[in-house]
């Protein structure tokens, strides 16, 4: 996207002395000659001591807020004024903004909106799970001038994250999937996490269409439309591995993946769809298009094993939900469970109770449960006690030897745990190990 320093002006109140137009840059390994670089600061690195070499690289400018540079441009922060460059570009060409957030499921979620809405409109989004801050500056600056919808996915580790990125977003609809136990640790309570997602209301101009939960409900901050949607509004009509039917408010649609928290996923699609004025026809066709994208629910096959692996994260509720679908749904069942992150002082007991849920739910289960982790072993310690086949190991290398030596062809390996479990370690293994 290009500015002139007349549009530079206008977003951030400072004189900008270069002429024709030019994109901002903010890595100085890929910028172009003529872009104007814009410094960002993180825990390890000082964006402005690169701004020689950004000039080098044949930057027209550098913004700066405290080291001083040759052809630069004074701001008070860096930051706030990618921020401000961004809201300038969201108002000038003013697509309708759709905010999306929520503890597990928004990135699938933003994925199913994107589906839905691209039937009909020239649609934008969040590149990946890309939900910060910075990640919001980066989507409205690569996005196309002519788009009518903008997806921006809001991601948060603490209270006012999402508050932020909203105020420069100002979003015409905003979806909240859930507000969950994820982050707990660094909120310390479900309340907490809660108005932390609620946040996403605060510059709303048009509609919240959120998971109906007594929580959101109380802390949704909202004077406009406000709807509310539930699995148990619908009706599943089929599910079977790769494929969920169900009703929704007398019609009928279709997805490609399974689980019932995919099918509740949907319904804020389905919801939008139709308050962006889609028929059903383009709805359906765009619910039935979606993908699961990498590490969420990606099927492969590997030495015979046909392997799930939904690593890219997890929380109490995220794994709840994808063991019960993994375990009704396919055959000869291999659960691999590792560490749920961030979970704060409970960790054990939010472990134990994921146990606790699995081994009342399936107490005559014939699957295999293999924990990795010192956390989730405690998983493995609640589904011991029902007599329920639970294997522990320490690290990845170790279980995927197991699977290798003890599982025969056709097994169905589910993968879920924290990202930083790195499970995709035990894909590989496999792939290469003896």
């Amino acid at each position: 996207m290009k500015f002139t320093a007349g549009d530079i002006e206008k977003a951030i109140g400072v004189k900008v002395d270069i002429e024709g137009s030019f994109e901002i840059s903010t890595d100085t390994r890929t910028i172009k000659k003529g872009d104007l670089y814009l410094p960002l600061s993180g825990a390890n690195f000082n964006g402005e001591d690169f701004c020689d070499k950004a000039l080098e690289n044949g930057a027209s400018a550098c913004f700066y807020s405290k080291k001083e540079c040759r052809n630069g441009i004074k701001v008070n922060d860096t930051l706030e004024t990618y921020l401000k460059i961004a809201n300038y570009a969201r108002k000038k060409y003013n697509p309708k903004v759709v905010g999306v957030t929520g503890s597990s499921g928004k990135t699938t979620t933003k994925e199913m909106i994107y589906s839905v809405v691209s039937q009909k409109f020239k649609t934008h989004k969040t590149f990946s799970n890309h939900n910060n801050e910075i990640g919001f500056c980066q989507t409205v600056l690569s996005m196309p001038e002519d788009t009518e919808v903008l997806i921006i996915e809001m991601g948060m580790r603490g209270a006012g994250e999402i508050e932020l990125i909203t105020k420069y977003a100002q979003p015409d609809f905003a979806v909240i999937t859930n507000a969950g136990s994820a982050h707990i640790g660094r909120l310390g309570s479900l309340d907490n996490i809660a108005k932390a997602k609620c946040e996403i209301t605060k510059y709303l101009k048009d509609t919240l269409i959120a998971n109906n939960s007594e929580r959101i409900k109380k802390f949704a901050q909202f004077n406009g439309n406000k709807v509310f949607y539930s699995v148990n509004d619908t009706e599943i009509l089929e599910k079977k591995s790769g494929y969920s039917k169900f009703s929704y408010k007398d019609k009928v649609y279709e997805l490609n993946v399974e689980g019932d928290y995919n099918i509740e996923n949907s319904l804020s699609a389905i919801e939008l769809g139709y308050r962006l004025g889609m028929f059903y026809d383009e709805i359906k066709c765009g619910l039935l298009s979606y993908r699961p994208i990498e590490k969420r629910w990606e099927a492969q096959n590997v030495r015979g094993f046909n392997i799930i692996n939904d690593s890219y994260n997890a929380n109490p509720e995220s794994m709840k939900a994808s063991v019960s679908t993994f375990l009704e749904l396919y055959p000869n069942p291999v659960a691999v469970l590792g560490n749920m992150g961030e979970l704060g002082a409970d960790e054990v007991e939010f472990h134990r109770e994921v146990g606790r849920f699995i081994a009342e739910k399936f107490k005559n289960t014939k699957a295999l449960f293999l924990t990795v982790g010192n956390l989730a072993s405690y998983i493995g310690s609640e589904l011991a006690k029902q007599n329920i086949k639970t294997v522990h190991f320490d690290d990845n290398i170790a279980t995927s030897r197991y699977i290798l030596d003890n599982l025969f062809d056709g097994s169905t390996i589910f993968l879920k745990a924290s990202r930083s479990m790195k499970f995709e370690e035990i894909i590989e293994f496999l792939k290469t190990g003896d």
